[in-house]
């Protein structure tokens, strides 16, 4: 019988003690498992004299079995030495607090065994420079942009760049021969980068308003925040808050991040040729719209487009045919819940000292409300009521903004046969004056003078109205030589009268198909030149009458140079001109048979010019280049 039985047996024996005050600091292992000897340092002095016992612990079938299970082994030596196999150190079987070194040259070749040869060499390359593998690693470090993912494959992976034609190109140097996988994608993506560069708009925004903010305060001057370019370098939380935005945020922001050079902008431009016109198809605005384009509008000094639709959708594209790899990408879209977009317009909104007060667009349905979108903010205001009018609306889809930016014309509800603008002040939205027409069927069309200081009003009846902003009054009357029925009119060119807008030219269009062109110039009395006694010719002789198209006149608009007008009809397809001014000549070589105009919905030229997109009712914009 073993020592633990005698001591159960026996519970008065005198070892009771002992055995309770039994701890695991009190035992040292030795190589025999089935051999424990103890001491007991907290016993009395009398156990203290007693000459140490071995304790003989024999292992039973079930013990055996029950470690098996438990520790996997078919001993506990054999579990230690799975434990601590691969330490660099292992505990003495001898002493459990002595460490010491477990790692011999034979144990450092079986762990190197299994690993691939690949691992263990480095490959390098002629020129005598890092190995191509510390090459990789040193430039994966660098970059700023890591992988979603890495592909251990690659650094096992060798390409020669010699030994085929079309990677010669890849080398750094002469002599370089061999590059490892991960390398040579990082070759691949320098060479096509160096083919392609990285266009303007694609890069990072941080970046670019970085540097922006650097020249600016290398110059000493200020951004349109009202900081300076040091003030933006040195503050930390506005340069990371400005670093940080979107794109969308940055042009919502401060919509002058499109503006252009003007020092390398020309603003001259050569005159048109009369009889054929150099034009030419760019690349098309790349969203399309699901249903009929009902306006198209350029920004008057960024190359924005603005699109809309009676699809509720508003869309704002940068106009640039280069951009990679979209051409024209697309801004922002907006889309307006239960409201066809029927007209839209840029807005440089300016106050009574003639300041601006930000960029907005100004976009309404058939509906009698209409909404503001400032680009510089971002808030979208709904107009619904405007303070001071005199009469209802039953619908704002008919307005015109001024060109100054200070005013906004509104069409009223008709009104016995005549019809009424409301005048608004285009900062506060309030109402200022009104102007009407007294004829049958009401307003056909109305446009501002260049100078926003009055409005032409066309009237269904054929009769045209001259109104002015600073006296509030009609100051004369004419009527469209062989009108039936007026439908749209506009205005455009330079060098005209001063005492109506100082536009050179007016068309008229109306339900037979006709366009009359009159020169402003020849509509006054003569020697009546001053702005408060001015005299209009009742009936004016046209300059041109144009008779190409055989449905009403739908569309008509100058191009903002003056020395182009386009006329077109949404009744029939392909039914779009160009004419040259002032020969009033209309061009013969555009548009030809095979050009796909589709039913003409929407036109509108670029502010220098150069550039015309057209919109169809099947709701594609496409863009042509003016070259000459």
């Amino acid at each position: 019988m073993s020592r633990r039985r005698q001591q159960k047996a026996d519970p008065s024996s005198e070892d009771e003690g002992s055995f309770a005050n039994f701890s695991n600091e009190d035992v040292s292992m030795s190589g025999d498992s089935d051999s424990y000897s103890y001491d007991d340092s907290d016993s009395d002095s009398e156990d203290e004299r007693r000459p140490r016992k071995e304790i003989n612990l024999a292992k039973d079938s079930d013990e055996e079995d029950l470690e098996r299970l438990v520790l996997g082994t078919k001993s506990a030596d054999d579990f230690r030495a799975q434990l601590f196999a691969g330490n660099d150190f292992l505990p003495d079987v001898t002493d459990s607090k002595a460490l010491v070194p477990a790692t011999t040259a034979q144990d450092e070749d079986n762990k190197l065994k299994d690993v691939d040869d690949a691992m263990l060499f480095m490959v390098d390359t002629v020129g005598g420079g890092e190995g191509v593998i510390a090459h990789a690693e040193k430039k994966a470090e660098e970059q700023t942009d890591q992988p979603a993912w890495e592909d251990s494959d690659d650094e096992r992976l060798t390409v020669s760049l010699a030994g085929v034609g079309r990677l010669r190109k890849l080398r750094e140097f002469e002599g370089e021969d061999v590059v490892n996988g991960v390398e040579y994608s990082e070759r691949l993506r320098a060479q096509y980068l160096r083919m392609y560069p990285l266009p303007e708009w694609a890069k990072p925004a941080g970046k670019k308003n970085k540097r922006r903010r650097r020249s600016s305060a290398a110059a000493g001057g200020s951004d349109e925040s009202g900081l300076s370019g040091s003030e933006m370098d040195t503050d930390g939380e506005e340069g990371e808050d400005y670093e940080d935005v979107l794109p969308l945020d940055e042009f919502l922001r401060n919509v002058n991040a499109f503006a252009e050079d003007n020092d390398t902008r020309s603003t001259k431009r050569r005159k048109l040729r009369p009889e054929t016109l150099d034009i030419q198809r760019t690349r098309d605005i790349p969203d399309g719209h699901k249903s009929g384009v009902s306006c198209l509008a350029f920004h008057p000094r960024h190359p924005i487009l603005l699109s809309t639709s009676v699809s509720s959708v508003m869309y704002l594209h940068h106009v640039d045919a280069a951009a990679y790899p979209t051409p024209n990408p697309m801004l922002t879209s907006v889309q307006v819940r239960r409201t066809d977009l029927r007209r839209a317009a840029f807005l440089s909104v300016k106050g009574e000292d003639g300041e601006g007060q930000g960029e907005e667009v100004v976009f309404a349905g058939r509906r009698k409300y209409f909404h503001s979108w400032n680009l510089s903010t971002g808030a979208v205001k709904k107009v619904s009521k405007i303070a001071g009018h005199q009469k209802e609306h039953k619908t704002m889809e008919r307005f015109r903004v001024s060109p100054c930016g200070r005013w906004m014309a509104v069409a009223a509800s008709d009104r016995k046969g005549g019809g009424m603008l409301n005048i608004l002040n285009a900062a506060t939205m309030q109402w200022v004056a009104q102007a009407r027409i007294d004829g049958r069927g009401g307003i056909a069309d109305f446009q501002w003078w260049s100078n926003g200081e009055g409005l032409t009003i066309a009237g269904k009846d054929g009769q045209v109205a001259e109104w002015s902003l600073e006296t509030k009054r009609t100051v004369g009357v004419w009527r469209d030589e062989g009108s039936v029925g007026g439908t749209v009119l506009a205005m455009g060119g330079r060098s005209g009268p001063k005492a109506v807008g100082e536009d050179r030219w007016v068309a008229v269009g109306n339900n037979s198909g006709i366009v009359n062109i009159y020169d402003r110039n020849e509509l006054l009395v003569a020697g009546k030149k001053d702005k408060r006694d001015v005299e209009i010719k009742k009936l004016p002789t046209p300059a041109r009458v144009l008779e190409q198209l055989t449905t009403a006149i739908t569309i008509l608009s100058f191009s903002p140079d003056g020395q182009l007008m386009v006329f077109g009809s949404n009744l029939k397809k392909d039914a779009l001109r160009l004419v040259h001014l002032p020969s009033c000549t209309v061009y013969r070589n555009w548009p030809t048979e095979q050009t796909p105009l589709g039913r003409v919905s929407a036109v509108a030229f670029s502010a220098d010019s150069s550039m015309m997109a057209v919109g169809n009712d099947s709701g594609k914009v496409r863009l042509w280049e003016i070259r000459g």
